[in-house]
């Protein structure tokens, strides 16, 4: 049989009488098990199927702290969460509508957690209830009875039991017979769904396809036989062709997209899967993904392929940017070109390596000896990834600078569909002007107005002079004098003040003026956004504004901020609060943009900031908006 002859056959029949799908503008589910059960697979598949439908969707990946935790541990629950709308969707929501779990202890961690709504639905995997060990049987029985007393709509679903009249080993099956029962669940066309299985396994044999799609109609025909609730999540088909990706995989795209052909890492969470993907094709299309001995390896690697006339690419996470620090400050003293990605996570030290925060903002912009001016640009979502990587690549050319482009491990993960890239040669840099060097010119000619200079290419006829990390004048000789110090500072500085004067304001979110302005910055657009536009639905005259260009800052902000009675930055990182007994306005730390923004434009901005390892809610914005609201009245 072949592959197409296994995906494109009927559907099978229902066997019940046709539930009636109550129509629903969005749902959030989750799908959680033990590691390696294959639940983020499932939900993934799942938010194809219905983006592939026409769908809204936005999926969070659930990752336990530890690599491999134990088994049936309330810790170790791993998964992922998919809001599917009918619209757009920018974020993960708020919490859950309903969950499968595969055992009750992963999901008691997501209770606990508080990520369920009141009365969700619960479909939990029922093989526990007749285990051999009493203690596991008592645990699974005490918690269903928990849960229903809680207010839960709790359904026990033997998902051993069926996946073993079809598999040998349940484990490798049940994600695809759960990703059955969701479609019919959510009213998804079975067809899609054996497209996608077989996308999913189409490097396995015909066998493997076979039998995942077998196990899918199965769970699909269980769903429709035995449970009593049906929706349906109305869908408009694109009018242009989409892309189904996670921030990384965006990232890496971006990368060739831009021209970049090199790239150099070493392993880091939650990073390192963007550099996994550019080695899968980087080779296709003449690039090179170079794994270092470490961190500062991968650093020095980039900055020499960069000074040899490519424009290089380092793909790291906070503990590694710390790393490359020394290594960036030579590249800003020597004005190579050079992009990095730093992929934020919790911190400091080791900190949370699986979980989101956004506190590496005065790092990648303060952390470094000396003087050392550098682009930051933050992402705000999956398509913002890829193109942020084309325009990083532009301005380091241009300018001869760093560029740091930030996401965060919520990124990195999450999936949204966004309209394919029509490719334009304008993406790409003009190739190398080998010509010979002017007589007279200088390495570091810099420019009296823009602090510019014209980039040497080793081997250019007349260009030759040595490259040094020490300060340097023009013809890039050693010198300590103090005017020439001054004049390189000066130059590198004034980089990025050239750079500010093309950059145009950001569009404010709502009303031009109000009672308060929400800033943010980086993954939190979408929440914000939806967050004001709730607060607006209810008479708040709140608006939003989100930097993409932290440094430097287009001009406009300060006239914007001055339009409206408060502000207040959303930031997932953490800031003291004055509800705390010691805190007071005189030794309370702010959030970096909050800080930002109080310094530069001498504007009250207070902030808000949740660091709790979890994608911020717009629910919790919303609050948040409402209380400083409060505040302001009084």
């Amino acid at each position: 049989m072949t592959e197409a002859a296994i995906i494109d056959r009927p559907s099978p029949a229902p066997t019940a009488s046709p539930r009636t799908a109550l129509s629903l503008p969005e749902h959030i589910v989750e799908v959680i098990s033990d590691s390696g059960e294959g639940a983020q697979r499932c939900g993934q598949s799942l938010a194809a199927i219905a983006a592939r439908s026409g769908n809204g969707i936005w999926t969070v990946e659930i990752i336990p702290a530890e690599i491999q935790p134990p088994a049936r541990s309330v810790a170790g629950a791993s998964g992922i969460r998919i809001r599917i709308g009918r619209e757009r969707v920018t974020n993960g929501g708020d919490e859950t509508d309903l969950v499968i779990a595969f055992n009750e202890q992963v999901l008691l961690g997501r209770v606990r957690a508080g990520e369920l709504k009141p009365g969700a639905t619960i479909l939990l995997e029922s093989m526990w209830r007749e285990h051999g060990d009493p203690a596991i049987a008592k645990s699974y029985v005490d918690t269903v009875e928990a849960l229903r007393a809680a207010g839960y709509r709790l359904v026990e679903v033997p998902l051993e039991r069926e996946c073993r009249l079809l598999v040998s080993d349940p484990r490798k099956g049940k994600n695809m017979f759960v990703l059955g029962i969701l479609c019919s669940i959510y009213s998804l066309d079975l067809q899609l769904a054996r497209e996608q299985v077989g996308l999913i396994f189409g490097k396995k044999d015909l066998k493997v396809i076979a039998s995942n799609v077998r196990l899918l109609e199965a769970g699909f025909a269980w769903g429709e036989e035995h449970l009593d609730f049906k929706y349906a999540i109305p869908a408009t088909k694109a009018k242009e062709p989409q892309i189904v990706v996670n921030g990384n995989t965006a990232i890496a795209l971006g990368v060739v997209a831009s021209g970049m052909d090199i790239c150099a890492m070493y392993p880091i969470t939650p990073a390192t899967s963007a550099s996994h993907y550019l080695s899968d094709i980087f080779e296709r299309v003449g690039g090179l993904v170079h794994q270092a001995e470490d961190e500062i390896a991968a650093c020095a690697f980039a900055i020499g392929a960069s000074y040899a006339g490519r424009c290089a690419v380092t793909i790291t996470s906070g503990p590694g940017y710390s790393l490359k620090q020394e290594g960036l400050g030579l590249a800003v003293m020597a004005e190579i070109p050079l992009v990095v990605v730093n992929v934020m996570r919790g911190g400091p030290s080791t900190g949370q390596p699986t979980k989101v925060e956004q506190a590496d903002l005065l790092t990648t912009i303060y952390g470094a000896h000396g003087d050392a001016p550098k682009v930051v640009i933050a992402v705000s979502s999956i398509e913002d990834c890829f193109y942020s990587m084309i325009t990083a690549r532009k301005i380091a050319e241009t300018f001869n600078m760093v560029v740091v482009v930030l996401s965060d491990a919520s990124l990195a993960t999450a999936q949204q569909p966004f309209p394919r890239p029509q490719f334009s040669e304008d993406w790409l840099a003009p190739p190398l002007d080998q010509s010979p060097v002017p007589p007279g010119a200088k390495p570091y000619d810099w420019d009296p107005v823009t602090g510019m200079t014209r980039r040497f290419i080793p081997g250019q006829p007349g260009g030759m002079h040595t490259v040094t990390g020490l300060a340097h004048d023009r013809n890039s000789k050693v010198a300590y004098d103090p005017s020439i110090n001054e004049e390189g500072l000066r130059a590198r500085s004034l980089k990025l003040a050239t750079l500010q004067k093309t950059l145009r304001p950001p569009k404010v979110y709502g009303g031009e003026d109000g009672d308060l302005l929400v800033v943010g910055w980086g993954s939190t657009q979408g929440v914000i956004e939806e967050a004001v536009e709730r607060a607006r639905a209810q008479g708040a005259r709140v608006s939003a504004l989100h930097l993409r260009f932290i440094q430097p800052m287009p001009s406009g902000i300060r006239e914007i901020l001055k339009r409206f009675k408060q502000v207040l930055t959303v930031e997932g990182t953490y800031a003291d609060s004055l509800d705390d007994e010691l805190i007071d306005a005189d030794n309370r730390r702010y959030a970096p943009l909050a800080m930002m923004l109080r310094s530069r434009f001498l504007v009250d901005a207070d902030c808000w900031t949740e660091a709790r390892g979890q994608p911020i809610k717009p629910a919790a914005v919303v609050k948040a908006i409402e209380a400083r609201l409060a505040r302001g009245d009084q």
